[in-house]
């Protein structure tokens, strides 16, 4: 069950401490979200003073799949993982969502209940908002729900394409992949990532994933330890990548720069 996040009374623009990250303090405001950062003054102007700074916990469950949503969450930094779930408690990840948008996008689209878990992937900096509170403001701002609309949009694509990477391309491209578009919504090189989770978001075995990130250690582009990989060589994963991680990333910028 959704709660909400621990959103200590850090106010805009003001220090965040990140989690699972070390001691650096970073500042945040919640204009370092690329979608609040779009909108035109006027209209998030109205949005301000209902935004609550959340730290966005490595691991932290945000909403689950068949339980409410309460909050609708809007990273400044980390990222998050949306997942299906299934019976067996079997998941693969069919999104990312980072500082380019907004997780719960769905409580203006649907009714209270979520289909899917919201799991934080990379720790880091966010803004929470109720989720009651914000389908009104979709259903009275314009310009909100144009740029919303606009990001459901390109997260359909980043799904529909993560559905046939996963159904018709290798680990080791699905691996350069989950890399490449984490990298795309941090400021830095390095990623927090077990094998055990890489494996439940790409929903293969572990074995797989140790095999494909051997492969990219052994060949110098990128160098994993202790749950950490640091990306040596970004140019040599995008020469190894699938054309998934393209087509999305350029819809992406078409719709949201």
């Amino acid at each position: 069950m959704s709660s909400g996040l621990s959103s200590t009374a850090w106010p805009q623009g003001v220090r965040c401490l990140m989690p699972n990250m070390g001691p650096k303090r970073v500042s945040h405001g919640a204009r370092d979200n690329r979608l609040l950062a779009a909108l035109p003054d006027y209209s998030y102007s109205a949005l301000e003073p209902l935004l609550e700074p959340a730290d966005l916990r490595l691991g932290a469950v945000l909403y689950e799949s068949g339980g409410p949503r309460r909050y609708v969450y809007f990273p400044t930094s980390g990222i998050v993982s949306l997942l299906y779930v299934l019976e067996n408690g079997a998941s693969a990840e069919f999104a990312v969502t980072g500082n380019e948008g907004v997780v719960g996008l769905s409580v203006f689209m649907s009714g209270e209940a979520a289909s899917n878990r919201a799991v934080v992937q990379t720790a880091g900096c966010g803004y929470q908002i109720r989720a009651s509170v914000f389908r009104k403001e979709f259903e009275r701002s314009v310009p909100l729900q144009r740029l919303l609309l606009r990001y459901a949009q390109a997260l359909i694509c980043q799904m529909a394409h993560t559905a046939v990477c996963n159904r018709h391309h290798s680990v080791n491209q699905q691996l350069c992949r989950l890399l490449l578009l984490s990298l795309d919504r941090l400021p830095a090189n390095e990623l927090a990532m077990t094998q055990e989770r890489i494996a439940a978001m790409l929903g293969v075995r572990r074995v797989g994933v140790t095999e494909a990130a051997g492969k990219l250690q052994a060949d110098g582009l990128i160098d994993y330890r202790r749950g950490r990989i640091t990306v040596l060589d970004r140019e040599g994963l995008e020469e190894r990548v699938c054309e998934c991680y393209g087509i999305v990333k350029e819809e992406y910028g078409r719709l949201l720069d």
